[in-house]
């Protein structure tokens, strides 16, 4: 009952920029933590930060400083914004959410992922 779709993904020189957006549709949801992930190649998968309803925000060492995860709740969307990027940053990015689903006979928490974008850091 719920589809997150990412956008802002692309090829960036090092020290550059991306903000990355992640925008959630569908009815009866209500969201209550939002994450990005990351999984670089030939590496596992890593959880990059993730934010709560209430505003907490948690972060992967190596992005603290560099990286910030925020929400608009009005829009049901939330966004990643990276600075001062490097190669080690290179990885297809997954936006996630869990939410609490309404639509059937009682209700349910959730978990929903976007399809993921590719970020590259090349110079």
């Amino acid at each position: 009952q719920a589809r997150l779709v990412e956008s802002g993904g692309g090829l960036v020189q090092p020290g550059g920029s991306l903000r990355l957006s992640c925008s959630a549709s569908g009815d009866n949801f209500t969201i209550y933590e939002m994450f990005w992930h990351r999984h670089p190649p030939e590496k596992q998968e890593e959880l990059v930060a993730s934010i709560t309803s209430g505003g907490r925000q948690d972060y992967l060492h190596s992005v603290k400083g560099r990286f910030t995860i925020s929400r608009d709740d009005a829009k049901d969307a939330f966004y990643l914004q990276m600075n001062n990027l490097t190669p080690e940053d290179t990885a297809v990015y997954y936006c996630s959410m869990d939410a609490l689903v309404q639509g059937g006979a009682f209700p349910r928490r959730s978990r929903f992922w976007g399809q993921g974008t590719q970020v590259t850091v090349s110079g």
